[in-house]
């Protein structure tokens, strides 16, 4: 500061119009100035630094294996000049093995707002490029406050996922982090929407924070997910994997369902990202989404009137029929290569965001097995939290049989998509296209679990069972052909469930999106509640 002030006086020694300005505002003025420039010269300096994360050689080397850095994911993510950001220059405060000596501004992960389409979010993004994106106690507490923030005004939160695990110099301070950012999780589920998109390593205690929000999604070939790596893993079981095999983006997209989708890189994953956000509310106060919809309401789709094929055994494609009556053919499809038996995702019908579930005869013949009701539940009950109407097309023989299945709790899994479906309380609305056999016809939404518009189309079999299995129990000889075409009329057609009251009109196929788009606007103002309890204990 001395130095500063005595720089001044030589400066203006001689110059007569500086001596006239220092002697109209006073030293002390001047000498303050100075400090503030010397000031924000180092916030300048330490600003760059921070933007350049762990430095140009690892911004280098993070863009040859193909993955953006932590900030540019934000500028792709966020609208333009939108994001602001929170703790820029915080830094670790650990002294063990040598870490007092190696700071980095930021300490690893890019916190803040900005807005996605006009529309606010919170977002943080892991920087493998300091400390390789791993958790300490600085950076943990950096996430717990935008989650706070985004809790308390009510904005969903998008975490961008690069991080190598705990910071192991922090010791149990770095699990702790880890902790207090579950224990978030927890609190603003069901409140606020949260979305993890892996876009590298993410291991350890760093995988459950993800498995813990609401939507997963990972980038092919380099964001991977498991408890531990292929190391630990031969040297505890002997099994030798690739990172690729144990947890890339194929195994949890295809066969774990831990991920809800698998994108090619880090460009398009952000961009799908954007395209996702505009479906969701912003908490579990708003109504869901809508805009401005071109496509007709009154739109006939005359092509349903025959999708449907004259074999009841034959296949056909559920996603034809979905695409056929949403807005514009604009379908998200969530989980589309795990469990294909049953289709979920999110589209619009009129400009409102509504909640898609179909059987896929492609798939197994639609049946639900252990796969198809987790996924279908899981995806109800996110709909329902967040006030998304959802739209059933039912085709389903029934729940698959057999011992794996059995042995594996279908039961249970089972009864969790009914759960889902009886506890859900927004619009809810089925179409039976083709089959609803057994207790499959329950658990889709059924009249019965309160659903508030079910229609059947003229091909729907409504029936405890198909005609070959009921005939071979009812009857004991005689004439099998007979009585297949006995119990076909009398019980495999919508009438039987439309006399007792139990779907509420048999419509014509191609008027299913005019009826859709009606009935979701009468619905709109539906009000349903469950009584109180604290929470119910749902078949897990």
């Amino acid at each position: 500061m001395a130095a500063i002030c005595s720089f001044v006086r030589l400066l203006v020694r001689n110059n007569t119009n500086l001596q006239h300005s220092l002697n109209s505002i006073g030293t002390k003025r001047w000498c303050t100035v100075a400090h503030n420039i010397s000031v924000w010269n180092t916030v300048k300096a330490k600003r760059e630094a921070a933007l350049l994360g762990g430095g140009q050689a690892r911004i280098d080397k993070q863009h040859a294996k193909g993955k953006l850095t932590a900030r540019e994911r934000i500028s792709l993510l966020c609208d333009p000049s939108t994001f602001v950001e929170y703790d820029m220059f915080v830094e670790h405060r650990c002294t063990d093995f040598g870490m007092e000596k190696e700071k980095i501004t930021g300490d690893g992960v890019v916190t803040g707002r900005g807005m996605i389409h006009g529309r606010p979010v919170y977002v943080f993004s892991q920087d493998f490029t300091v400390f390789g994106g791993s958790l300490s106690s600085a950076h943990a507490k950096k996430i717990c406050k935008v989650m706070d923030q985004a809790m308390m005004v009510g904005v969903p939160v998008i975490g961008l996922n690069d991080s190598g695990g705990a910071r192991i110099q922090e010791g149990v301070e770095s699990l702790a982090g880890y902790a207090e950012i579950f224990q978030r999780n927890v609190m603003a589920s069901g409140v606020v929407p949260q979305i993890s998109l892996i876009m590298g390593p993410c291991a350890g205690g760093a995988v459950y924070s993800p498995a813990l929000t609401d939507y997963t999604f990972m980038v092919k070939d380099s964001s991977y997910l498991f408890i531990t790596g292929p190391d630990v893993v031969k040297s505890v079981t002997g099994e030798e994997v690739t990172q690729e095999e144990l947890g890339g983006a194929k195994t949890h997209a295809v066969i774990s369902g831990v991920a809800h989708h698998a994108f090619d890189n880090d460009v398009d994953a952000l961009v799908r990202l954007r395209e996702f956000y505009n479906f969701l509310p912003l908490s579990n106060l708003d109504a869901a989404p809508r805009r401005e919809c071109n496509d007709p309401i009154d739109r006939m789709v005359y092509s349903l009137d025959t999708v449907v094929p004259l074999e009841s055994t034959a296949a056909y494609d559920m996603l034809a029929v979905i695409k056929a009556v949403v807005d514009e053919r604009d379908f998200f499809e969530i989980q589309p290569n795990h469990a294909k038996n049953i289709v979920v995702g999110f589209a619009r019908i009129n400009g409102r965001t509504v909640g898609i579930v179909g059987n896929q005869p492609k798939v197994a013949a639609g049946c639900l097995d252990i796969n198809a009701s987790v996924k279908g539940a899981r995806f109800v009950r996110f709909c329902d939290a967040f006030n998304i109407p959802i739209v059933t097309f039912e085709d389903v023989p029934g729940f698959l049989p057999g011992t794996a299945q059995e042995y594996g709790g279908i039961i249970r899994h089972g009864a969790k998509l009914l759960f889902a479906y009886a506890e859900a309380t927004v619009p809810k609305i089925t179409i039976i296209t083709r089959k609803a056999y057994g207790g499959a016809y329950d658990v889709m939404s059924s009249k019965h679990l309160r659903g508030d518009i079910n229609y059947a189309w003229p091909t729907a079999e409504v029936a405890v069972m198909g005609a070959k299995g009921a005939v071979s129990i009812i009857f004991r000889g005689g004439d099998i052909k007979a009585a297949e075409k006995e119990y076909m009329e009398k019980f495999a057609n919508p009438f039987p469930a439309a006399t007792r009251g139990y779907v509420d009109d048999i419509i014509e196929p191609h008027s299913t999106r005019a009826r859709l788009c009606h009935d979701l606007d009468v619905l709109a103002s539906k009000k349903q509640t469950n009584p109180w309890k604290k929470h119910a204990n749902m078949p897990l």
